[in-house]
């Protein structure tokens, strides 16, 4: 599977809440998600532009988890990348796996997200733990897809909402490390 995405800063979630109730997209849930990121001891994700993940959802009383792999992002304007999802039954056994295999543990990314639906988009409003607040917008195609025209509509739905800057292709794992390491500078 393909993710077409887009990332970006917003000044805050009451005004484009308002936006998105405008043109027409549905807030569905509320989910509460904490990602804990994996480094390989073969490769380093943060050159290789690959992440490895264990992500927990909480929705109301449900609980998921599941392991994410995403590959390198293939174009310079999004974060369009290949993504491997898979459910899984136990976050802390596959997290003993993966120690056991010398994967390093790195920095955990903890988030309420909001999500909408708008067509075959996914819009999440984040409110990411150490992070202003941040704006995605995505959808799914198959491998293999011809994704541009997707990317477009997407960043024609960002101009409706009024959001023309901010865009960021850095991920909350790297904003984060970012954040920690300029405060390690101090």
């Amino acid at each position: 599977m393909i993710e077409v995405e887009v990332k970006a800063k917003i000044k805050n979630f009451d005004s484009v809440k308002k936006k998105l109730k405008k043109i027409g997209a549905t807030e569905t849930h509320l989910e509460h998600q904490e990602d804990e990121y994996f480094n390989s001891p073969i490769r380093d994700f943060s050159k290789t532009d690959e992440a490895l993940r264990i992500r927990e959802v909480t929705i109301d009383e449900s609980f998921e988890t599941f392991i994410t792999y995403k590959g390198p992002k293939i174009d310079q304007n999004s974060k369009t990348r290949k993504e491997i999802e898979v459910k899984i039954e136990d976050s802390q056994k596959v997290n003993d796996i993966f120690q056991s295999l010398n994967f390093i543990e790195t920095t955990k990314v903890i988030k309420n997200r909001t999500l909408y639906k708008l067509d075959q988009y996914i819009i999440s409003l984040d409110d990411v733990k150490g992070l202003e607040p941040y704006m995605e917008i995505e959808t799914d195609l198959e491998e293999g897809s011809e994704y541009k025209e997707e990317l477009n509509k997407i960043f024609d739905i960002f101009k409706k909402l009024e959001i023309v800057n901010g865009f960021e292709r850095t991920s909350y794992l790297e904003l984060l490390e970012i954040k920690k390491e300029s405060e390690g500078n101090k």
